[in-house]
């Protein structure tokens, strides 16, 4: 029993008398149509996952997945005939059983267990910026509006400090600029700033800066034919649910953005897994969870398939669940009243079987057993059958730390990545118009002073020559406040330079990022 051309040996379901039924397939040309794995922890959602990882990867097609608690990565290691394995291969009738590790590029926003991978501010885009920091509708607001000023202005929003100086810049200059784009509340500027910090002391400032990541790089196919598959390191970046989520939303946005249309291929381009997707609807709001309907429904004409992975099929939403055709479901408790309602739902959502009661089945299924419909014949979804997953080539459990660093040592990507390059951008430029403004209040001053002295007059702030005083000083903004921070001082520059300058014509994806 072998995986066949145009198609993923997935297991094989078995009739009422637990006897073996038949095969079950997933067909390559339905790759795209997206899906659905779900089950309760410890039912073997992550050996599914690695398995239709492993066979997509046969085919030739790239894989990106997400290793939550880093059993995942001993994909890249070669399988061993463990007790458990060799008995479930032995009970579908899986003859040869071979074993073989796959290639695989490890990921990892922190540098540490992966190549680090990287967007831009400018990239990431508004609205996902204000997902990430939870904004309110006004703080959005101000965040559209910063864009639109870097926009005008020909400033790369690149990192963390980049939007910093601009969010100072629009506080200073906010009755001013309000007038040209709309209102902007000091205290919405102040809040998304007080937010920025938060996701600084979070780890957020890994994510955002350059080299950026080039999706051409998790598309890539090995010299074998086998599609690489690209593991990111997540069991660190869990601890921050929202950046975990709206990263790996800012990569389906960009493989929007950048693939071209396809229609349907006879494989997929890129296979995209989404595991613990509850996390990305999670408290989301309604124009959000719109945007991600969009993106899953359209991006299959790109020729990718994206499946969600997580607990309970209550966790996506209902448009966007209707969207999923290849389905598999591991066991689900029903003790409670939500659970009952998940497998009520579970159920109803496949195509019923004569054999059985789909919701009684659910929760009875044992470790590594599942309920499973593909998509057939003209794309219309298979009769369910209660089907015992395959066992994975691949290895069952975590790779090594030395094992983890040779392969990364040796991975196509190796040293494009894990440098920093802090190139001028927003900050630099600020900063450096901000050094000549003080050159020139600097050199005024002196020429002030220097006339003051010829008069032999002799005067101290807030006596005598107040209106003279006040003159000279109100191009210098606020009274009394006599240190300006470099910022500041760049950003009163560029306030000046910014209403002539030349607008770039920029277009923005579904979700509000910029292309490149």
């Amino acid at each position: 029993m072998q995986q066949q051309d145009g198609q993923i040996f997935v297991g094989a379901s078995r009739k009422p008398d637990d006897s073996i039924n038949k095969d079950e397939y997933l067909t390559l040309k339905y790759g795209n149509r997206h899906g659905l794995v779900t089950g309760a922890t410890g039912t073997g959602k992550t050996v599914t996952l690695q398995v239709l990882a492993e066979g997509f990867s046969k085919a030739g097609v790239p894989v990106f997945c997400a290793d939550i608690k880093g059993d995942l990565s001993g994909i890249a290691a070669k399988g061993e005939a463990k007790d458990f394995l060799v008995k479930r291969a032995e009970e579908i009738s899986l003859s040869p059983y071979t074993f073989e590790q796959f290639p695989v590029i490890f990921w990892d926003i922190y540098g540490e267990k992966g190549h680090r991978v990287r967007t831009t501010i400018a990239e990431m885009g508004p609205l996902l910026l204000a997902r990430l920091m939870d904004a309110s509708e006004a703080q959005e607001g101000v965040l559209n509006i910063a864009f639109k000023i870097a926009d005008q202005g020909g400033l790369a929003l690149l990192d963390l400090k980049d939007l910093q100086a601009l969010l100072n810049y629009m506080s200073e200059n906010a009755s001013e600029l309000s007038g040209q784009f709309g209102l902007i509340s000091q205290s919405s500027v102040g809040s998304i700033q007080r937010a920025l910090l938060v996701l600084e002391q979070q780890g957020a400032e890994h994510f955002f800066g350059e080299p950026a990541l080039a999706i051409t790089d998790i598309m890539r196919v090995s010299q074998q034919g086998y599609g690489q598959i690209s593991v990111l390191a997540a069991d660190k970046l869990m601890m921050n649910p929202r950046l975990y989520a709206t990263f790996l939303l800012w990569l389906l946005s960009e493989l929007f953005e950048e693939l071209p249309e396809v229609g349907d291929p006879d494989k997929p381009k890129l296979v995209f897994f989404f595991d613990e997707a509850h996390l990305l609807f999670n408290d989301a709001p309604k124009v959000l969870t719109e945007r991600v309907e969009q993106v899953v429904r359209l991006i299959r004409s790109k020729g990718v398939g994206v499946y969600f992975v997580t607990q309970n099929p209550l966790d996506v939403p209902e448009t966007v669940l209707a969207q999923l055709g290849n389905r598999v479901q591991h066991a689900l408790r029903a003790y409670s009243p939500r659970e009952q309602k998940a497998v009520k739902t579970a159920a109803d959502t496949f195509r019923p079987n004569p054999d059985f009661s789909t919701a009684d089945v659910i929760t009875t299924l044992g470790t590594g057993e599942a309920l499973v419909s593909m998509l057939e014949a003209k794309g219309a979804p298979s009769i369910v059958e209660r089907t015992l997953i395959r066992p994975p080539s691949g290895r069952v459990g975590p790779v090594t730390d030395a094992e983890r660093q040779a392969i990364m040592s040796a991975s196509p990507v190796a040293g494009v990545y894990d440098k920093d390059v802090d190139r001028e951008s927003a900050y630099e430029i600020l900063t450096a118009r901000a050094r000549k403004a003080a050159e020139q209040d600097a050199a005024k001053q002196a020429e002030e002073q220097q006339s003051g002295n010829a008069g032999s007059r002799w005067t101290l702030p807030g006596f005598g020559n107040d209106d003279q005083a006040a003159s000279k000083n109100q191009p210098r903004g606020r009274s009394g406040y006599q240190r300006e921070t470099i910022v500041e001082a760049a950003m009163k520059s560029v306030a000046r330079t910014v209403a002539t300058q030349v607008g770039r014509a920029l277009v923005r994806g579904i979700l509000g990022s910029l292309k490149r």
